[in-house]
């Protein structure tokens, strides 16, 4: 009898099995209709079904992988190339797939570890500025240097390599290493304005007045927004290269807009301290004690503007 009852559990589990089969075939066979007829949600949805019948055939996988891709559905989309990897698909293809997949989804260990092996498997591919770049986005700019040294010779024409070498070195405050690296970014991409502004920021931290007033101005010319913040700068690099009178006006510009910033108004001061008009000295540094009357250094600048102009006991007493 027990028999009887084993032969029956095992002819239906076989009627299961084929009944499985059919239907993986089935819906398969609709999701590839459904492809070819340019039906990207219907046809996922088709490969989804014959998934769910058959789980371990290499083919519904690997449709349904490019399927989530193509809809831009990422995390799905590398759950299913990770199970191609583990059914055996070692091709650069699938390797190439997980890294920038990990990568865009700042998975960054695992796009260095797909990135490698694809390398390992194929010389050719283009994969260093993938390792690069995630070595920086995990703050380890040795090895990010490193690699995208490699990715520049891999890819001579991508700026963001030489650009993000650049910003290596200025984290590090190594700003006289990340200045050549600026400068070929912004040679193999002239119009980004805002790399422009860093390079001027940069000079600015060296320090190197004139090309820090140069770029300044590039940047400008080539659509950096000139808000406040860009104004002001720009008027600290002209004072900072002799242009006091450029920069006077370009500060005067910034205190219309925000007339109580204490930071323009001493720079105001400064500016026409250091150019000897002392009078006008005294009028900004006599802001500076209308806002905050204990303001000792403004109180002393006024002596000393006093006695420059020869106002010796006058300064002194104040």
């Amino acid at each position: 009898m027990k028999k009887i009852f084993f032969i029956a559990a095992l002819l239906i589990s076989s009627t299961t099995l084929f009944a499985q089969s059919d239907s993986s075939a089935f819906y398969f066979q609709k999701g590839l209709e459904e492809k070819g007829k340019g039906r990207s949600l219907v046809a996922l949805q088709q490969f989804e079904k014959a998934y769910g019948f058959n789980n371990n055939d290499k083919q519904i996988v690997s449709e349904l992988a490019a399927s989530y891709l193509n809809l831009r559905r990422y995390a799905p989309a590398k759950e299913k190339f990770v199970q191609l990897e583990k059914m055996g698909d070692k091709s650069d293809s699938t390797y190439r797939q997980l890294m920038l997949l990990s990568f865009y989804s700042r998975q960054f260990d695992d796009a260095i570890k797909y990135a490698l092996t694809l390398k390992k498997q194929n010389i050719h591919e283009k994969a260093a500025w993938y390792i690069g770049k995630s070595y920086y986005e995990k703050d380890d700019l040795g090895n990010a240097i490193k690699y995208l040294g490699f990715a520049a010779k891999e890819d001579p024409t991508n700026p963001e390599i030489p650009y993000t070498i650049a910003r290596s070195y200025a984290d590090m405050m190594n700003f006289k290493e990340a200045i050549p690296h600026f400068l070929k970014a912004i040679e193999l991409n002239p119009n980004n304005s805002r790399w422009i502004y860093e390079t001027a920021l940069i000079y600015y931290a060296i320090p190197d007045e004139q090309n820090s007033l140069k770029y300044m101005l590039l940047a400008g010319e080539r659509g950096y927004k000139k808000d406040n913040e860009y104004l002001q700068n720009l008027a600290t690099a002209f004072v900072n290269a002799g242009k006091i009178n450029e920069g006077i006006n370009m500060l005067k510009e910034v205190l219309e807009r925000r007339p109580t910033d204490v930071n323009v108004i001493n720079m105001l001061a400064e500016s026409y301290y250091d150019s000897k008009k002392y009078d006008e000295a005294i009028a900004y540094y006599d802001k500076l004690l209308q806002i905050d009357a204990k303001n000792a250094e403004a109180m002393y600048m006024i002596g000393m503007s006093y006695q420059k102009k020869g106002e010796k006991q006058k300064g002194i007493a104040i």
